[in-house]
């Protein structure tokens, strides 16, 4: 097995990708390894779009808002780790990175581009309607990484959690 060196960290920055961030760090800290946070903004989140557009047309059709958008989610990523990682982040060489798109194609994309050793994505406890039928951003990731995949389920809040994320 080769070292583990990148670890790509997807988050949506809700409370549920907490616990695979947290992972990810921790994972990284005991290895030695470096952690791109990769917050994939949906194209809507851009966009003054109608109900039904494809979601999927590029970048370069965003409103004229979309850098200052951009800088906004950025910061949001930044306040996200600071909030709730502020334990890990001196420890751990931490890079972030915010792009518009569809998440789970931009994750993989990711992952092959920057050669990632390993993904740990995070998902709800409780699967949505979505999630059921097989097409969460989880599942669609996993099937398509170029690299393994490491999938965090939400651990119930009475549960406590030591510092590498391994239930005592």
């Amino acid at each position: 097995m080769e070292r583990i060196r990148t670890i790509l960290a997807p988050t949506d920055l809700s409370e549920r990708s907490v616990e695979g961030v947290r992972y990810a760090l921790n994972l990284a800290k005991a290895l030695g390894a470096e952690v791109t946070a990769y917050y994939v903004v949906p194209y809507h989140g851009f966009q003054n779009r109608q109900r039904g557009e494809d979601e999927t047309r590029p970048f370069e059709h965003a409103s004229p808002y979309a850098e200052s958008l951009l800088r906004r989610h950025q910061f949001a990523l930044a306040h996200f780790l600071s909030t709730h990682f502020a334990d890990l982040t001196p420890r751990v060489t931490i890079r972030e990175k915010v792009e518009p798109g569809v998440p789970d194609k931009k994750i993989v994309d990711w992952a092959k581009k920057e050669a990632s050793d390993l993904i740990v994505i995070s998902s709800h406890r409780i699967a949505s309607v979505a999630e059921k039928a097989g097409q969460s951003v989880a599942e669609k990731v996993i099937r398509n990484a170029p690299c393994p995949v490491l999938f965090i389920r939400r651990v119930p809040d009475k549960e406590v959690v030591n510092e590498i994320g391994v239930n005592p």
